[in-house]
């Protein structure tokens, strides 16, 4: 409540202040997809510093650098006085807690599947005031995918596939990216460790994968360059049917394991691509 003895100019200042709510100006985005979530609603002028990493859209390259995925310059996020700060996943927990800590107002977003995804752009938008366009970028996403999974439908069969985000430990890829797999024309070879939040909750056995047989092995290893002679050297990859028929290929993390407009676009057609050459 107000103080008794508050003036009439307080009060009207207030009063203004209710009518019309305060939209974050200044935004960090500490992860990629946050970046071409506000770029794709028309928002790109808020955001006052980035990922390392970010690549998507280019001219969110010339914004400061802030962090890595799972380490934070804090001075350097002080430093461009964001008033919202976004990140992603329980991996940038403490980086959360510690720009909270220094009295940043702070949003950490979990999704794991194509559906939250799509949640998450209308949270964003409505978190800067652009509820519309947020809704408009979802249907255009959402009638890309239906588009795909329907010239998926027309293919003969569908080719076993399995995706690695990283080598050792092998693990297999998060949730968004099987569904998406599904979504091409593919069969996700391990559809009940990709459900697992936790990257160690998704680790196979290389054997695991030369049993499951896949006809379509997609790299795509989260912060480093994927080496494909290291992966068809295997013990018993030799007899794995995509390594035999050379159908082991690589995507950059940027259009796959970022939960974002990327994966839904861009990651999506490739792999769709993938999976469509080998059943022709």
């Amino acid at each position: 409540m107000l103080p008794l003895s508050a003036s009439p100019d307080v009060v009207a200042r207030v009063l203004d202040a209710v009518r019309s709510p305060r939209r974050p100006e200044r935004v960090a985005c500490l992860t990629e997809e946050s970046v071409e979530i506000l770029y794709a609603i028309g928002a790109g002028d808020l955001v006052v510093g980035v990922s390392k990493y970010v690549e998507r859209p280019e001219e969110a390259r010339e914004k400061p650098r802030l962090c890595a995925f799972v380490r934070a310059d804090y001075d350097a996020v002080e430093s461009v006085r964001p008033d919202l700060v976004l990140c992603f996943s329980d991996l940038q927990a403490e980086i959360a807690a510690e720009c909270a800590r220094r009295g940043m107002n702070v949003v950490v977003f979990n999704q794991r599947s194509v559906a939250e995804i799509l949640g998450v752009v209308l949270a964003i938008g409505a978190l800067v005031g652009r509820e519309a366009p947020a809704r408009a970028l979802v249907e255009r996403l959402t009638a890309h995918v239906e588009a795909v999974a329907a010239k998926a439908a027309l293919l003969p069969r569908r080719p076993r596939v399995h995706v690695e985000e990283w080598d050792a430990p092998l693990i297999t890829a998060i949730r968004w990216v099987a569904e998406l797999v599904e979504v091409a024309g593919g069969r996700y070879v391990f559809p009940a460790r990709s459900v697992a939040p936790a990257a160690r909750d998704r680790v196979v056995d290389p054997a695991d994968v030369v049993q499951a047989d896949p006809e379509v092995i997609v790299a795509s290893w989260c912060g480093k360059p994927v080496h494909v002679e290291r992966i068809v050297a295997r013990p018993g990859f030799a007899d794995v049917a995509a390594v035999r028929d050379g159908r082991v290929h690589v995507l950059p993390p940027a259009i796959l394991l970022q939960p974002g407009p990327a994966a839904l676009t861009d990651g999506l057609d490739a792999l769709h691509r993938l999976v469509a050459a080998a059943v022709r």
